[in-house]
Order: C-alpha cells, then structure tokens, then sequence
C-alpha cells in the first residue's frame, strides 16, 4: 500500500484556503491564472497568492507547471482514521493521522491503466459486484488463477483466467451459478484487474 505519512502542519487559513481550491478543481479540473486566484481564495493581491503556494507548494500539496498551479501529490491525499472493526466497535484511537491517496492506492502504472464498470453477478464471489469499477492493467503479464477482462469470442468480460491440462486457457466465474467460459474462436486479454471500487450512496443533486 502507498501511504502518505502524516500531514504537515499547516495554518488554519491555508486549510481554507486549500478546502476552497480542492472544491474549484472538483468542479473544473483546472485552476484559474494567479491573478484570478487571488478572487477565488478573496485575498487582496497576487503576491498573497503566491506566498500561499509557496507553502503549500513546500508541504506537497501545490506544484507549478508551465507557470501554472497544479495540484501536487498531497492535493489528493485524504485523512484516515485507523482500522475499523466490521464486529464489535473499538475505542477510537488518537494517534497522529496518516493521509492516503486514492489512486496512490489503486492506481499501479498510471501509463498501462484503464477502467471498467462491472455488469452482473458472475463474479460475486471473488467480491465483484454488479455496478462496481475494476481497475484493469494492460499490456501486464497474466497467470491462471488472475482475474482479467477478456475479450472472449468478440464479448468482454471480466473472469478468472484458467488453464486446462492440456494447456488451453478459458474463463472461469465466481459463481456457481454460471458455467465456466471455453472460447470458440478466440480469447485476448485486455489486461490484468488489480484492484475495484464501489459507489454505495449516490451523490444528492
């Protein structure tokens, strides 16, 4: 697991200053002109601005490009609050938080990556679920017992790649319910699933 360590400390006015400038990127995926953000983050000048990324430059949480603001690898860090029991609760604990990144943790090869919406209840038990996101490696080397998205006879799908005894590969569900997948004319991979995710409440428009 990549793990960013605790965060560094930073005033109270940066904290707002940084809550402001993560809701304008989740909205825009871009920063405004440093004179621009001046008006955004209601400071009084552009020297103020870049004073504040300066130090949120420092801490990780900024970075320049081309003359622009960017976010840093911090921007995308979030809290976590330790282990959770999924029995019996546990007294909170007060140690010093560490802060993770979400596609630190997922994303492996950023160049080699892609993602695919899981449809059907084939693969329940391996923990994949209808409406999930697998995120998919390509172009990475496979071994039966995997779990990939193939492309089996013209149709994608995601399975566990087996091999027979005499040495062909087919495609293997997660649920009894389903029969195993022999492919008729042609089996490629698309690449390798390395981790998933799931929305469980809806954002409120």
């Amino acid at each position: 697991m990549h793990a960013f360590a605790a965060a560094p400390a930073t005033s109270a006015n940066d904290q707002r200053y940084l809550a402001t400038l993560r809701t304008h990127w989740k909205a825009n995926k871009s920063f405004p002109s440093l004179a621009k953000l001046a008006d955004l983050l209601g400071m009084s000048s552009t020297g103020s601005v870049f004073e504040m990324v300066a130090r949120l430059e420092e801490v990780g949480y900024l970075t320049r490009k081309d003359g622009r603001v960017a976010p840093g690898k911090r921007f995308f860090a979030y809290p976590v609050l330790g282990t959770v029991r999924a029995g019996v609760p546990q007294a909170a604990s007060d140690d010093e938080f560490e802060f993770l990144s979400v596609e630190e943790l997922l994303i492996r090869e950023p160049n080699k990556t892609a993602m695919c919406h899981v449809r059907g209840d084939s693969m329940k038990d391996a923990g994949l679920l209808d409406g999930d996101v697998v995120i998919v490696e390509t172009h990475s080397i496979v071994e039966p017992g995997d779990i990939v998205v193939a492309a089996v006879d013209g149709q994608l799908t995601v399975k566990y790649l087996r091999k027979t005894r005499d040495g062909a590969y087919y495609l293997d569900p997660a649920n009894t319910a389903y029969e195993p997948i022999h492919p008729r004319t042609s089996l490629d991979i698309v690449g390798l699933v390395t981790g998933s995710f799931r929305t469980l409440k809806k954002q409120r428009r």
